[in-house]
């Protein structure tokens, strides 16, 4: 979504808010650190792995968090004034696209552990479930924010653990996938996003808005906040492919 903050009115303003690509950047640039350590244990430069180490784990879950609370506050920016249904529907179509493509290219890369329902996949069904909630009562957010982050402990099931159902995120044991984003309880994260955001934007100035990141490492998250479904997409590509090549020229340069 666009970093655009609504006018009084109710109508978008025109322009975006450089602070909120900084902060799209920054999850960026967080997320490729870890698919980095990820990817050094995948080929043998590290034994620490990526997706059993606890601290790590939680670095990911902090990141995945913090995508779907900017994708919740860029929801109120762009529609918060009244669903313009084009630009949300093409804006769905693109993240729904790239999301089959990270399916389809993960069965290739890892058919045991391929991606089904990763962040992309939350973020474009979570845009559609968060549209009732982009003028609902606060009150009505925050508690809808708050069952959906219980969910999964009060009502989880083997049940649920069926592949059609597993999207939900109610099942005991989570499904074996490189990246795993259900439903429930991250839905809850972009509804925060969405009340924090309409809580807060009325005591935001408007010179706000006019903020600008300075210097080459600002420019730089800012061009990475913009362009952040690209980075997403070919990031992996270029760092699995990296170290994959690097590790076959060392495999065989050393001497058996």
């Amino acid at each position: 979504m666009t970093g655009r903050r609504p006018a009084p009115s109710g109508e978008r303003a025109p322009g975006r808010i450089p602070a909120l690509d900084v902060a799209r950047g920054l999850a960026i640039a967080a997320m490729i650190s870890y698919h980095l350590a990820w990817d050094l244990y995948f080929t043998g430069f590290s034994d620490i792995n990526a997706a059993t180490d606890p601290w790590l784990r939680l670095y990911a879950k902090t990141i995945a968090g913090s995508f779907l609370a900017i994708s919740g506050i860029g929801l109120v920016l762009a529609h918060g004034g009244g669903i313009r249904w084009s630009t949300f529907l093409r804006r769905l179509a693109v993240i729904a696209g790239a999301a089959l493509a990270v399916t389809v290219g993960s069965w290739f890369a890892f058919p045991q552990s391929f991606i089904f329902f990763g962040i992309l996949h939350c973020i474009a069904l979570c845009s559609v479930l968060a549209l009732p909630f982009l003028r609902a009562p606060l009150w009505l957010v925050a508690a809808a924010a708050l069952a959906a982050l219980t969910l999964p402990w009060a009502v989880a099931s083997p049940a649920f653990e069926a592949w059609w159902l597993s999207w939900l995120g109610l099942g005991v044991i989570p499904p074996l996938s490189n990246d795993y984003v259900p439903v429930f309880p991250w839905f809850a994260f972009v509804l925060a996003g969405i009340a924090v955001w309409r809580w807060l934007a009325p005591y935001i100035p408007e010179e706000g808005g006019a903020w600008r990141a300075e210097g080459a490492i600002g420019r730089l998250l800012v061009f990475a906040g913009r362009n952040s479904l690209v980075i997403y997409l070919t990031h992996q590509i270029v760092l699995l492919g990296a170290l994959t090549g690097l590790a076959y020229l060392l495999n065989s340069l050393t001497p058996p």
